[in-house]
């Protein structure tokens, strides 16, 4: 069945990106198209104000704090990722766990999440535990695992090659990736 959009937002057609401040931008660039198959479309910066409260009233950050880099990459068939590296007086440079506020993770939707796994763990990239995989409910179906990326951010492995549980009391659809048009 089609997707049809239920927008609130006059014009509002979807997800266009997921932005992400990062302490080096060449290592989270060369990660996410290096490992993860990304591609880097744009790129932009530095830029800040040396006076005033442009980047407070514009960004919501400290008035001196400067953009030094920022990076679009187009990852497969979902949303693009932007990066940041700023500076600022107030920079507070620990990343957070995923249980704080503003804690986030971004989810990739792989077919097979074994392969995946060994994919990455052969790249060196730390794997948190084993794949948790849902059998009741709403996400049964549904096996996860998340990984720690160079920044000390998580990426989440999604895979439900048969569907998910809540698939069988709706006709509605989460977006997937493997199937955008649904």
């Amino acid at each position: 069945m089609p997707f049809t959009l239920h927008a609130r937002l006059p014009g509002w057609h979807g997800v266009d990106h997921v932005g992400i401040a990062v302490p080096d931008i060449d290592v989270a660039t060369q990660f996410l198209v290096e490992v993860i198959g990304c591609e880097q479309l744009i790129s932009a910066g530095p830029f800040g104000a040396e006076e005033g409260d442009w980047m407070t009233q514009q960004f919501g950050v400290h008035p001196r704090a400067r953009v030094e880099d920022m990076r679009m990459l187009r990852c497969g068939y979902g949303s693009n990722i932007e990066l940041f590296e700023w500076s600022a007086p107030d920079q507070n440079k620990v990343p957070p766990k995923l249980s704080d506020y503003g804690g986030l993770h971004i989810a990739l939707y792989v077919d097979d999440l074994q392969a995946a796994i060994d994919y990455l763990r052969e790249k060196g990239v730390e794997v948190l535990n084993e794949p948790l995989s849902s059998t009741e409910g709403d996400m049964a179906g549904d096996s996860i695992i998340y990984v720690k990326t160079p920044w000390g951010g998580f990426l989440e492995l999604v895979s439900s090659p048969n569907g998910k549980g809540y698939e069988k009391n709706t006709d509605r659809r989460l977006w997937h990736p493997a199937r955008p048009g649904e």
